[in-house]
């Protein structure tokens, strides 16, 4: 996508913490300069890319002379900082409910998310790499608890008892969501947010990740919500930037409700 606006967004596959700011800049309509991170070959800790964000963590987004990072942080950014549909709310109450979301999705959901995906798809992923070359390439890793996830990705050394809270965090998180979106078209309000689209890039696979949990019969308002946003042309085009496997998996929101 060419950029008219002088933006350009660093970032790895349409979803999670790279998808929010890609999902927003798609709804506003906002040209951008896309540019590939492959997480999985640590492009995030390159030198060029360092050089630009020294956290070395994705994304970040550059808008003529501001570096950006932070992903619900950019959001709000380019709600507000270009025309376009608005994606938080104008009245106090929704805009509260809002960041709410925002920060239950942060804080409580997506490390659990995560946790349970660095597990399962990202160690994995390069488990099968050389030893030697996996740890140069951690050592090169600026944050030190970002080495420690990545060794405990590798190793599949994630402790019991944190994959358990995890998954019991994501059990009473599908909960609250079943909840509020049987109050309510979108999450947060009668109107398309911010929220929907954070809680989107989190919550876009559950009917695959957590069967069990999320489904046609157990969370109708669920799946009738992710798939109302799937069906956005913005979310099409969105997901169109992806390269793996990974950004595969929406398509099970193509499925019919049973």
């Amino acid at each position: 996508m060419s950029a008219t606006s002088g933006v350009t967004l660093y970032h790895w596959e349409p979803n999670a913490n790279s998808g929010k700011p890609m999902l927003a800049l798609f709804e506003k309509g906002v040209a951008f300069d896309s540019h590939y991170l492959d997480l999985l070959n640590f492009d995030q800790h390159r030198p060029d890319y360092l050089a630009i964000n020294p956290a070395g963590t994705i994304p970040a987004m550059t808008h003529g002379d501001l570096v950006l990072t932070e992903s619900t942080a950019i959001m709000e950014y380019v709600d507000e900082a270009f025309p376009g549909p608005r994606l938080m709310p104008a009245d106090a109450k929704d805009a509260w409910r809002v960041r709410w979301w925002m920060k239950f999705m942060d804080q409580w959901l997506a490390p659990s998310f995560s946790m349970i995906g660095w597990s399962v798809f990202v160690g994995p992923s390069v488990r099968s790499r050389d030893p030697a070359e996996l740890e140069r390439a951690i050592e090169r890793i600026p944050m030190p608890e970002r080495r420690v996830a990545w060794r405990k990705a590798i190793s599949g050394a994630f402790p019991p008892e944190e994959m358990a809270e995890s998954q019991r965090r994501v059990a009473l998180g599908i909960g609250y969501l079943e909840e509020a979106l049987g109050q309510r078209e979108w999450l947060a309000s009668d109107h398309y947010s911010l929220a929907d689209i954070n809680g989107f890039n989190l919550a876009y696979a559950l009917p695959l990740s957590q069967p069990a949990l999320s489904n046609d019969t157990l969370t109708p308002n669920i799946m009738r919500w992710l798939r109302a946003i799937y069906a956005r042309p913005a979310t099409k085009a969105c997901w169109a930037l992806g390269r793996t496997d990974m950004a595969r998996r929406v398509t099970i929101l193509e499925s019919e409700p049973a």
